[in-house]
């Protein structure tokens, strides 16, 4: 190696200084501990690293494997979520059990840390009855009353083998994050570093090749692309419990529907013409960045809120009486030419096999049960 390749492994970057303090740390503990203890510490961590890999190993296809079983059984689940209000609990495990049967990634992530802290948990209990107990607890033997020089000076050489690796690991976690954020300040401060980059170069990438910069970035946008659906979905999630005072009401207000229309229609009046705009919420948001959430329960019992409490309350009180109801996310028309957040409904009409918009927010303002030019008002981006 030539002095100017030597060179680039010694600059005054944070992260250079990060590795270079591990290493001194490293061998400073291998000369304190002498060379029995500090291999001992560098096979048991080795032990230990092994069977972490061999425990994620087997817990990824296990994971793979027991996916289907467990959608069927969350399913099955999910299908008889009790009617009525439940309590806090309840609401949070069938909320749960209903994210898992609906979203393969997230399921696969539960199965997989499960299998994962079961696999580690029985490796654990099978070192410490197979091996003694010195072994498992990283000792080899007792060293010396007095460590000869030869002992601490072989103990340091362990040491800087053992920061050799600790070092390794930390850019194979730094490099990972400037893989999946190669645009953020980190990763300028990270590539800063010429120990970092020629450690990529001549260890990480000739060991994982292409895998972490090509899939990595892949599997994160599957995450980012699956946590968005959750979180459209957050209202379904937690309005799937009805309360039996908005099931009672909404049953006395479609008593007079005799089609799945007309009690769509009323319960749109109902909602639009009961429920008052809360503009100070709103001024709040835009002024002071304060966003109160509210659940139907809270719509219904002070008859304010903003558009998509109107839409949330409007589609728990439509499903307790059995009509097919969406939550619409996009934007609307603000009478200024131009558009705003906005949120609406959409109800599925059987006799016309078709699903119809409705907007209970601006039914004060006129008919907006399906009227025509709809979506020259109302731009659709999401469905929860």
């Amino acid at each position: 190696m030539t002095m100017n390749e030597l060179s680039t492994f010694f600059d005054s970057s944070p992260v250079s200084v990060l590795i270079y303090v591990i290493i001194v740390f490293s061998i400073i503990q291998g000369i304190r501990h002498g060379a029995v203890r500090s291999a001992g510490r560098l096979i048991s961590w080795a032990g230990r690293t092994l069977l972490t890999v061999l425990a994620l190993v087997l817990a990824a296809p296990f994971a793979l494997w027991a996916s289907p079983y467990v959608q069927s059984w969350a399913q099955s689940v999910s299908s008889v979520t009790p009617e009525g209000q439940l309590e806090w609990w309840r609401e949070m495990y069938y909320s749960a059990i209903y994210l898992i049967s609906e979203f393969s990634l997230l399921r696969f992530i539960v199965l997989f840390v499960l299998s994962y802290v079961v696999a580690s948990i029985a490796f654990s209990l099978l070192t410490v009855l197979l091996l003694p107990e010195k072994w498992s607890r990283g000792s080899m033997g007792g060293e010396p009353k007095r460590s000869s020089w030869l002992n601490r000076l072989a103990g340091g050489g362990i040491g800087l083998l053992n920061g050799a690796v600790r070092s390794i690991m930390v850019i194979l976690i730094l490099f990972i994050v400037v893989s999946l954020y190669p645009s953020t300040t980190v990763t300028s401060y990270v590539e800063g570093s010429a120990l970092y980059r020629q450690s990529v170069s001549t260890v990480i990438k000739p060991l994982t090749g292409s895998f972490v910069a090509d899939t990595l970035p892949v599997f994160t946008s599957a995450v980012e692309k699956e946590l968005t659906g959750i979180f459209q979905r957050k209202y379904d999630v937690v309005d799937r419990s009805i309360p039996s005072d908005i099931e009672d009401a909404a049953a006395a207000i479609v008593a007079k529907g005799t089609s799945t229309e007309s009690k769509a229609r009323l319960l749109y009046e109902w909602v639009g013409s009961r429920v008052t705009y809360d503009y100070s919420k709103v001024e709040n948001y835009e002024q002071r960045g304060i966003w109160h959430e509210q659940n139907p329960e809270e719509t219904f019992a002070t008859r304010k809120g903003v558009c998509i409490d109107y839409a949330r309350l409007y589609a728990v009180m439509a499903r307790s009486q059995g009509i097919d109801v969406r939550v619409v996310t996009g934007l609307g028309y603000n009478g200024q030419g131009g558009y705003g957040p906005h949120a609406w409904n959409q109800v599925y009409l059987p006799d016309s096999a078709q699903w119809v918009p409705l907007d209970p927010t601006w039914a004060s303002a006129g008919d907006w049960f399906n009227p025509p030019k709809f979506a020259e008002t109302h731009i659709e981006q999401s469905v929860l």
